[in-house]
C-alpha cells in the first residue's frame, strides 16, 4: 500500500476580494486544496483569473479575505524566508554578480562563508551558468538571468519555492529551454514547488498536478493528476489528448 504523502501548504475554503469605487470585486472564490511536499503543482488557468494573487497569497505577500492558508500547519500570516518566490520580471542585483547574487540569501542568514560558497557553486552548476560566476545582469540574456533567479531561489533552500509565469516573457525556443533547466533542476533537487501559468504546453510538461481555474470569481474547474513519464514529450499522443482535454474544459468556462 503506498504511504499517503506529506500536506506541505494548505488552502482551505480561501477567497479574496478588492475595494473599488463601485463595490468589492472578488477574485477568488472558495479554493481548497493541498499541496504535497516535493509535487510540482502547476495552477493553470486564462489571463487575469486571479493566479498572481493565489501566489502572493501561499508567499504570505497578501492576505486572505476569507479562509486561511497554512504551511507546514501553521497559518501563513506574512511572508517568511521558507517560501521563497520566482516572478516573471526578476530582481536581481545589479550591482552584484552571478554569484554573489545566487549566495546573497544564505550570507543574509550568516551561513559560513566555506559552507555558502560551496552551496553557491552548486547551484550555479546545476542551471548550467558554470563559468559565468563574475558576470554581472546586464552581461547576461533573459533565459541567463531566470536561471540565475532559480539558482538564488534553490541556494535560499526554500520548503516551499512559488513561481509565477517565470518564463512568460521569453521567446518560444529559450522558453522550452527553461522548462527542461527546471524540470531537471527539480529531479535533482526535489523541492515543493507551485508553478502558475496560462501555456499549457508549459502546465502539461512540468506538472506532477494540474489545477484548473475559471474565470474571475476563480473557482476550481478540475484536477488533473498528470502521471506521464519524464522527460515529457510534447507530440505523444496522450499528452496531446491531455492538451485538448485541459483547453476545452477551460474554454468551455470563458
Amino acid at each position: 500500500m503506498e504511504q499517503s504523502r506529506k500536506i506541505k501548504m494548505s488552502c482551505k475554503n480561501i477567497a479574496k476580494s478588492f475595494p473599488t469605487p463601485a463595490g468589492n470585486v472578488e477574485i477568488l472564490k472558495d479554493l481548497r486544496f493541498d499541496v504535497e511536499e516535493n509535487e510540482f503543482l502547476v495552477i493553470f488557468g486564462p489571463g487575469q483569473c486571479g493566479k498572481t494573487t493565489l501566489l502572493n497569497m501561499l508567499a504570505g505577500l497578501e492576505e486572505c479575505t476569507e479562509g486561511e492558508i497554512t504551511h507546514n500547519g501553521e497559518l501563513v500570516k506574512k511572508p517568511h524566508h521558507s517560501r521563497a518566490v520566482v516572478y516573471q520580471t526578476l530582481a536581481l542585483f545589479p550591482w552584484m554578480t552571478v554569484k554573489e547574487n545566487v549566495g546573497f540569501g544564505p550570507k543574509v542568514r550568516k551561513v559560513d562563508k566555506k559552507q555558502r560558497d560551496k552551496d553557491t557553486q552548486k547551484f550555479i552548476d546545476l542551471v548550467g551558468l558554470t563559468g559565468f560566476e563574475n558576470s554581472y545582469p546586464v552581461q547576461l540574456s533573459g533565459g541567463m538571468k531566470q536561471r540565475v533567479g532559480i539558482a538564488r531561489a534553490y541556494c535560499s533552500d526554500p520548503d516551499v519555492l512559488l513561481m509565477d509565469e517565470p518564463f512568460g516573457h521569453l521567446d518560444a525556443q529559450t522558453r522550452y529551454m527553461m522548462q527542461e533547466h527546471l524540470e531537471k533542476i527539480w529531479e535533482n533537487e526535489k523541492r515543493t514547488v507551485v508553478f502558475v501559468t496560462n501555456n499549457i504546453e508549459e502546465a502539461l510538461f512540468l506538472a506532477d498536478r494540474i489545477i484548473l481555474l475559471s474565470d474571475c470569481p476563480s473557482q476550481i474547474c478540475e484536477e488533473y493528476k498528470i502521471d506521464l513519464l519524464r522527460p515529457r514529450n510534447l507530440v505523444d499522443p496522450e499528452f496531446l489528448r491531455l492538451r485538448k482535454e485541459i483547453t476545452s474544459r477551460m474554454t468551455a468556462n470563458d
